[in-house]
């Protein structure tokens, strides 16, 4: 598979890729052998198990979606057209708890709204329109108080505290996440070169001991199954693809599907992850 992604190009232009055989079971096993090893009990293993690794950007957006942003709203916020309106909260704690699905509890440190405004008001690095051109207007901050939101994390999703600012003529709130970055560690990044397998699975109701994995493939080739390697607590997966282009042209299109794969047993709190990258594959077919 690994070799068949890499002959596919971003722009939709042909192509030709050599020939090539399925890497076969016991390339499979090999790999899978090495990314299990160098995993397992590896500083991101740690952090991934029992640490705080967010999945999604802790402030994206920033805004507590009651309805939709008005525009002008959303230009204003670009252009860092903030106002100070009110003195902020200056008695904040220094730290909050963090409770984890399995029920164990965790203290982090928070910043202050401050710097949370501080954070949130500048502009954007870049600005197409300059306030206050078709509409942009101030945003003033009238208050904040302490709350908490939803983020998902390596352990699953949990509530975080975050700075809820008031803004004066908007309904939905500017919410900022508190928790201090050095508390999080960032997600494990692809090694330059690797290619991404298999990016999704999920379980499949009423099968236990069958995965359902979301996978790439070129359009030259042939799916010949998916395969699994495990041992007590991971699990690594691939799909076996074959590429039959015969030396032809073909089109640069990187298509996606489903595979089933069967397991030794249930996969239970075992970590999956995926032999072209080495990288935990997260769970959720609709994931990208």
């Amino acid at each position: 598979m690994r070799r068949a992604i890499a002959c596919l190009s971003l722009m939709l232009l042909l192509s030709s890729c050599g020939g090539g055989g399925s890497p076969g079971a016991a390339e499979f096993d090999r790999r899978a052998r090495e990314v299990a090893e160098r995993w397992q009990g590896s500083a991101d293993d740690r952090a991934w198990r029992d640490g705080f690794v967010a999945l999604e950007v802790l402030n994206p957006h920033g805004w507590n979606h009651v309805r939709q942003i008005p525009a002008w709203v959303n230009r204003s916020s670009h252009n860092g057209a903030w106002r100070l309106a009110a003195r902020l909260p200056a008695d904040s704690p220094a730290r909050a708890e963090v409770r984890w699905p399995d029920g164990e509890v965790s203290q982090v440190p928070i910043i202050t709204a401050e710097r949370a405004y501080a954070e949130f008001s500048k502009p954007a690095d870049l600005i197409e329109e300059e306030c206050p051109a078709k509409g942009c207007r101030p945003l003033r901050v009238t208050g904040a108080r302490l709350g908490r939101v939803p983020l998902e994390t390596s352990r699953g999703a949990v509530q975080v505290p975050a700075w809820m600012f008031t803004v004066e003529g908007v309904e939905q709130k500017k919410v900022h996440v508190a928790v201090d970055p050095s508390a999080v560690t960032s997600r494990p990044e692809r090694a330059r070169g690797d290619v991404e397998e298999v990016p999704a699975f999920d379980l499949v109701a009423g099968r236990p001991q069958e995965l359902l994995l979301r996978y790439g493939y070129g359009a030259c080739d042939t799916v010949r199954g998916a395969r699994a390697y495990e041992t007590g607590q991971l699990v690594v997966v691939g799909v076996d693809e074959e590429h039959t282009g015969s030396g032809k042209p073909c089109p640069a299109i990187l298509k996606t599907a489903t595979i089933t794969v069967t397991l030794a047993r249930p996969l239970g709190d075992r970590l999956v992850l995926d032999s072209g990258t080495g990288l935990p594959v997260l769970r959720g077919l609709n994931r990208r």
